[in-house]
């Protein structure tokens, strides 16, 4: 699906597009988000984060090919830009690239070893892929660098659940209910972890820890 929507013509420069762009992403409305940050990229098509913007907001709207190019051209610019390097692992994860993802987020992390994002994405990437010892030891580092985030410990819970280690699974659910008890919600569950990269099948794996939590 491609939207193509006129920018407003008050904005002149790739700068006022971009905040244009994101005024209209933070109220989502996308095709006009979209539209003005496409404009900032045509007028700036060296500015790395601007293809960035494009490519995230590209991403939140769904459309995941079209996110892919506009990050693959970010990273073509720079091979070491770290934001752009997350973006596109987490829009090859959502589209089932799980190789794409797991070589990209590899690379961020070795770029910047406390990237808690790259960790916590490779978690839920080799869980996908059933390498359960890497799911593990990556959700623990992410857990390690953003404690207070109780993403990365569902990751873990499920990573150890898909394991068959069920103790471990429950405690760590256990954390989780203790930094936030939204994740005792089911329905909270569908929306909160679908935002955050988890496949249907991950959610179903941790409402069954939460049931043995419970």
């Amino acid at each position: 699906m491609s939207w193509f929507v006129a920018p407003p013509i008050w904005a002149t420069s790739a700068g006022e597009y971009r905040q244009q762009g994101l005024a209209y992403r933070q109220q989502e409305q996308f095709p006009e988000a979209i539209a003005s940050l496409q404009k900032a990229v045509e007028l700036e098509p060296h500015n790395v984060s601007g293809r960035v913007l494009l490519g995230w907001t590209l991403h939140l709207a769904r459309q995941e090919a079209e996110a892919a190019n506009a990050l693959l051209m970010a990273f073509y610019l720079n091979p070491q830009d770290v934001p752009a390097l997350n973006a596109l692992g987490i829009v090859y994860l959502v589209s089932g690239d799980l190789p794409a993802a797991a070589v990209t987020h590899t690379w961020a992390a070795a770029l910047q070893p406390d990237n808690e994002i790259a960790y916590y994405n490779l978690s839920l990437t080799y869980q996908r892929m059933q390498q359960h010892d890497w799911a593990i030891a990556t959700a623990t580092r992410a857990a390690e660098l953003e404690p207070t985030n109780p993403h990365p410990l569902v990751a873990l819970a499920i990573a150890h659940h898909s394991k068959g280690n069920e103790s471990q699974a429950e405690q760590t659910y256990q954390q989780v209910l203790r930094l936030d008890s939204r994740f005792g919600d089911r329905t909270f569950l569908d929306l909160d972890l679908k935002r955050a990269a988890f496949s249907p099948n991950q959610i179903q794996l941790a409402k069954q820890v939460l049931s043995k939590s419970e």
